[in-house]
């Protein structure tokens, strides 16, 4: 705990590790395995590492068929890539094919390389995808976790990575479980309850102790379970402050993290105050982006204040 890891990182040796102990584990990569970290994968299980090049349909392709054959294919590439093979993907589940996909740099958080590289559609993309379970990990550990849950699982996964390291904040006893989510910041008297995911469970950390020193405690769901989400403790945590929740996303406003918690607690009258990029964004360093597209600490801190000082707005 402590030190920073990126998840592409730990999504790479997490697949590199199943590969030594499964035989049915196969990796496939779009010409980005040293991006992806799938190359550690290659280095230890060679002979079940397939290159695809550029080429993202035939990677999907690919791993329909090994699925087919019995095989439990991880194909990884840049997840803004894996819109090229969207066709791919929906018949893999009409197929009912149990592949496992992963997709790195998503958000603005991959920074300098422009809104071209940056995945900012991709979880509305797979949560479309009827029987997709969709996981987004924060750290190191729970995506080494999660990515052993969806090996497990029987049907089609998507994973998302993101490009810089995150500090770890889970030990390795703590469990992940598809459809589960971690209260990983709380108090007594909470008056607000954020739900972020992957990387921005740091800005919503971040914004907890600069609340907190103002005397405004509040409760932080990590949600790295978007399809499906985990209503349960969503329910809980809204009822116990003030029957509300802040989404908090590096994604685009519709389709991803706020409208899967929309979706599970609106027909409840909890109302879900969402954060998340609305506009085609540009280039620049991640923290800059974050502040000027509205998912920052900042505008975290700034969401709870008008929320504690008019709470029906």
């Amino acid at each position: 705990i402590g030190q920073s890891v990126a998840t592409r990182q730990a999504y790479g040796e997490a697949i590199a590790k199943l590969g030594m102990e499964d035989s049915r584990i196969v990796a496939l990569d779009a010409d980005v395995k040293n991006s992806t970290f799938s190359e550690k994968f290659e280095q230890r299980v060679g002979d079940r590492f397939h290159q695809n090049y550029i080429a993202e349909q035939v990677m999907i392709g690919a791993a329909m068929g090994l699925a087919s054959r019995g095989a439990i294919p991880f194909p990884s590439t840049f997840a803004a890539f894996l819109t090229r093979a969207h066709d791919f993907i929906r018949m893999a589940a009409i197929s009912n094919l149990n592949i496992k996909m992963a997709g790195s740099h998503a958000g603005v958080s991959i920074g300098e390389d422009g809104p071209s590289q940056m995945a900012l559609e991709d979880l509305a993309m797979m949560r479309a995808v009827p029987n997709c379970t969709v996981l987004y990990p924060c750290d190191a550990m729970s995506t080494e976790r999660l990515v052993m849950a969806a090996a497990a699982h029987k049907g089609m996964v998507y994973i998302r990575t993101t490009r810089p390291a995150t500090p770890v904040i889970y030990g390795a006893d703590e469990k992940f479980e598809i459809g589960g989510s971690k209260v990983i910041r709380d108090a007594p008297l909470a008056v607000a309850t954020i739900v972020a995911a992957g990387i921005t469970v740091f800005e919503a950390l971040k914004a907890s102790d600069e609340l907190l020193e103002a005397g405004t405690p509040i409760r932080i769901i990590d949600a790295y379970s978007i399809e499906p989400v985990d209503v349960a403790t969503l329910v809980d945590s809204a009822r116990q402050t003030g029957n509300a929740l802040i989404t908090v996303e590096d994604h685009y406003v519709n389709g991803g993290l706020g409208d899967a918690v929309s979706a599970a607690v609106s027909a409840l009258g909890i109302q879900v105050h969402r954060l998340a990029v609305k506009d085609i964004p540009r280039s620049g360093q991640p923290d800059e982006l974050f502040d000027r597209y509205g998912i920052s600490t900042t505008h975290i801190v700034a969401t709870v204040r008008r929320l504690i000082d008019s709470p029906t707005s």
